[in-house]
């Protein structure tokens, strides 16, 4: 526990793409404990609302906004080194997410929105709540806590201990801020891809508001789980790894497409039959960042990006690498002659004997195509 910043758990590679993982009111990050760890291919940060889990209940007060915890959101993120970052939250978790895409979308890369809501039924049974709790208590919340959180007999003990230990003061003022939480005037505005998921058995947020966001948000998709309740991680964690890899892992798919159009079927599947575990996440950051990010950028055409793509690989004499570009390069529309006038350039810039044996690379790569 820290007193200015939330408490949180890091996961993961420093240098993989960040994830944040954002609570429903009185849970803690054990709320993630089934889901977080298996998404390795981020560096995942999971953080606990004020006066949960480990973070100090000073943290928020009466009357506070979802604002300001989506401002400890971004300090926490800031102390990290972490500036642009994928985002998923449930319910409150959630209300933090639509906030952050919406106030500060230069930082969401994407979005899924989790058992929430653009609105949460109005101010009244927040408010009612929120005095009833600093008048008496967390106790008699606890009696409803499994019938409005999971779906028949299913529980998570720990989740409800953590609901009975959340500070009274906090756990009020998140009432607060879901009672006046209202951005359905501004979900058009949202640019990060989108994921909604929805608990089909979900009392507190139902279906119904989960398709008004996505209905609205440009481009969202809408996924609903069958057998699910509120808290959706803790109850259904494999169909939820499931939507969530699928929505974080779009960069990945449109790589590996975009690879394969370049180098070809049987190249990829070559380097997809000697992948191991150890060379894995490798592949992976291949497809989403070479392949799924500078490869698709329209910037430049796919014929500039391979003359440049030779260049680059004869000034430091990746042959192998050279031959497969060389065969990449015809396949992105350059002519045998126009790839010997880029090896001509490299021979001014690169030097003469690095030329040399690239011309002799590229010679026996063309001479196969006509054989072949």
């Amino acid at each position: 526990m820290t007193d200015t910043l939330l408490n949180h758990r890091a996961e993961g590679p420093a240098s993989a793409p960040p994830l944040l993982l954002g609570p429903s009111l009185g849970t803690s990050y054990a709320l993630w404990d089934k889901v977080a760890p298996e998404l390795s291919s981020h560096r995942v940060i999971r953080w606990d609302l004020p006066g949960h889990g480990g973070s100090a209940a000073h943290l928020i007060g009466p009357g506070a906004g979802v604002g300001d915890l989506a401002d400890l959101v971004l300090a926490l993120a800031d102390s990290l080194g972490v500036e642009r970052f994928a985002y998923a939250g449930v319910s409150l978790g959630g209300a933090v997410g639509l906030h952050l895409a919406v106030h500060h979308p230069e930082r969401v890369t994407s979005l899924a929105v989790i058992c929430s809501s653009a609105h949460f039924n109005g101010s009244k049974p927040w408010e009612e709540r929120a005095e009833r709790v600093r008048r008496e208590g967390m106790e008699w919340l606890l009696e409803s806590a499994n019938a409005r959180w999971f779906a028949g007999d299913f529980t998570v003990p720990e989740l409800v201990r953590d609901h009975a230990e959340a500070d009274p003061e906090a756990y009020a003022a998140c009432c607060d801020a879901l009672a006046s939480f209202d951005l359905r005037d501004r979900l058009t505005g949202i640019s990060a891809p989108t994921l909604l998921i929805a608990g089909r058995q979900d009392p507190a947020t139902p279906p119904p508001h989960l398709r008004e966001i996505a209905d609205a948000v440009p481009r969202a998709t809408l996924v609903e789980l069958p057998g699910a309740s509120h808290l959706a991680p803790a109850q259904c964690p494999e169909a939820v790894l499931t939507a969530l890899r699928a929505h974080l892992d779009g960069g990945a798919k449109r790589g590996m497409e975009v690879r394969r159009e370049v180098l070809g079927d049987a190249h990829v599947d070559r380097a997809q039959a000697r992948q191991t575990p150890f060379t894995a996440r490798f592949q992976d950051f291949i497809s989403r960042y070479a392949w799924g990010e500078i490869w698709t950028d329209p910037t430049l055409s796919r014929r500039e990006r391979s003359m440049i793509t030779l260049t680059a690989l004869v000034a430091h004499g990746h042959y192998d690498e050279l031959a497969m570009h060389v065969r990449a390069a015809r396949r992105n529309g350059l002519t045998p002659e126009e790839i010997g006038a880029v090896l001509l350039q490299t021979a001014v810039y690169c030097g003469v004997p690095a030329a040399n044996s690239a011309f002799a690379t590229a010679q026996r790569v063309l001479a196969e195509e006509t054989e072949g």
